[in-house]
C-alpha cells in the first residue's frame, strides 16, 4: 500500500519555475494595487468621491421622514397625550406634503431625464460605475491574453472539490489537486483580498473596493443608475404606519412596579373581573394551615 500512495503523491507534485513567481504572481498583485490607487484618485478628480452637498430642502425631506420613524420606535417614552399630538401633526403634514422639496410636483411622477437634479445624479452614478468597471475589465483581459493557463501557487491547506472551479479557472485539468491556483483565480483572490490593503492606504471610504465592483457589474442595466427617491410615496407610507402605531406608555403605573421590584409591595394577579392580591392569598393560606395544625393537635389529645 505504501508504493501506490507514494506514486499518487509524486504524480500530484508540480515543480513551478521561479520565473512564474517573479514575472506572473507578483506583477499581477502589484498591478492590481496600483490600478486600485489610480482608480480611486480618478474617481475623486471627476467628483464621484465626495459628491455634491444636498440643499436645505432636501435635508428637510430626509429629516422629516426620520422624525416619523423615530416617533414610531421610541414613542412609548412620552405620555399618551404628547404622542397622539405628534402623531396627528406628522400624519397630516405627510399627507399634505408640507415637507416636500417641490410640493407642486407631488402627484406627478418624477422623470429623471427632465429633472436637472435627477440628471446630475444619474451622471454621477454612471461615472462611478465606469471608473470601477473599465479598469477591472482591462486587467482581466490582460491576464487572459498573457497568462492564460498558468498555475501560480499551491495553497498550504487542503480543500474540498467544491473549490476547484473557483481556484482553477482557465485550467481544464480534472485530475489536478484542488490546492493549485491558476492565474485567473489569482486575479479574483486579489480582487476580494486587497480590500484591507486599500483601506490601509486610502482610508475607509475609497473607490478601489472589489466588492463594490462586483455589485456594480451585477446591477448594471438592472435598474436606472441614480434613480431619485419619490419622497411623496415615502411620506404617505409613513403616514399610514403612524396611524397604525399603538401607544403604551412605559411609565404607566410606575409607582406600583417600583414598590413591587424593591419588595415593598407584593405583586397582584390581574383577572378579567377582579384583582386578587397575593397578600390575601398568603393570609388565607396561613389561616387554613393554622386550623389544620390545631385539628391535628386535638386529634392527638
Amino acid at each position: 500500500m505504501a508504493q501506490p500512495l507514494a506514486s499518487i503523491a509524486e504524480s500530484q507534485a508540480l515543480y513551478l519555475d521561479p520565473e512564474i513567481r517573479d514575472w506572473v504572481l507578483i506583477p499581477i498583485m502589484v498591478v492590481m494595487v496600483l490600478v486600485g490607487i489610480f482608480r480611486d484618485q480618478v474617481t475623486v478628480l471627476i467628483g464621484g468621491g465626495t459628491g455634491k452637498k444636498p440643499g436645505l430642502k432636501a435635508i428637510r425631506e430626509t429629516k422629516a421622514l426620520t422624525r416619523g420613524v423615530t416617533l414610531r420606535n421610541y414613542g412609548n417614552h412620552i405620555q399618551n397625550n404628547s404622542f397622539f399630538i405628534r402623531k396627528t401633526f406628522l400624519s397630516e403634514a405627510y399627507k399634505r406634503g408640507d415637507y416636500l422639496k417641490n410640493p407642486a410636483a407631488a402627484n406627478h411622477a418624477v422623470n429623471p431625464m427632465t429633472d436637472p437634479a435627477g440628471m446630475e445624479m444619474m451622471m454621477e452614478g454612471m461615472k462611478k460605475n465606469f471608473a470601477m468597471i473599465i479598469p477591472q475589465t482591462v486587467i482581466m483581459g490582460w491576464i487572459n491574453f498573457f497568462f492564460s493557463g498558468f498555475v501560480l501557487i499551491k495553497l498550504p491547506f487542503p480543500l474540498t472539490l467544491r473549490f476547484k472551479s473557483m481556484l482553477q479557472r482557465g485550467v481544464e485539468t480534472p485530475d489536478m489537486d484542488v490546492t493549485w491556483v491558476s492565474s485567473l483565480s489569482w486575479y479574483f483572490l486579489n480582487l476580494f483580498g486587497l480590500r484591507s490593503i486599500f483601506t490601509l492606504l486610502l482610508g475607509e471610504d475609497n473607490a478601489a473596493d472589489g466588492m463594490r465592483d462586483m455589485a456594480a457589474m451585477s446591477q448594471m442595466g438592472a435598474s436606472p443608475t441614480g434613480q431619485p427617491q419619490d419622497f411623496h410615496k415615502l411620506f404617505l407610507a409613513e403616514s399610514e404606519n403612524l396611524e397604525l402605531t399603538t401607544h403604551n406608555w412605559e411609565l404607566d403605573d410606575i409607582e406600583n412596579r417600583l414598590l413591587i421590584k424593591f419588595g415593598k409591595r407584593n405583586p397582584t394577579i390581574n383577572d378579567d373581573d377582579d384583582t386578587i392580591e397575593m397578600e390575601d392569598i398568603s393570609s388565607d393560606f396561613s389561616d387554613v394551615k393554622g386550623k389544620s395544625k390545631r385539628k391535628g393537635i386535638n386529634k392527638k389529645k
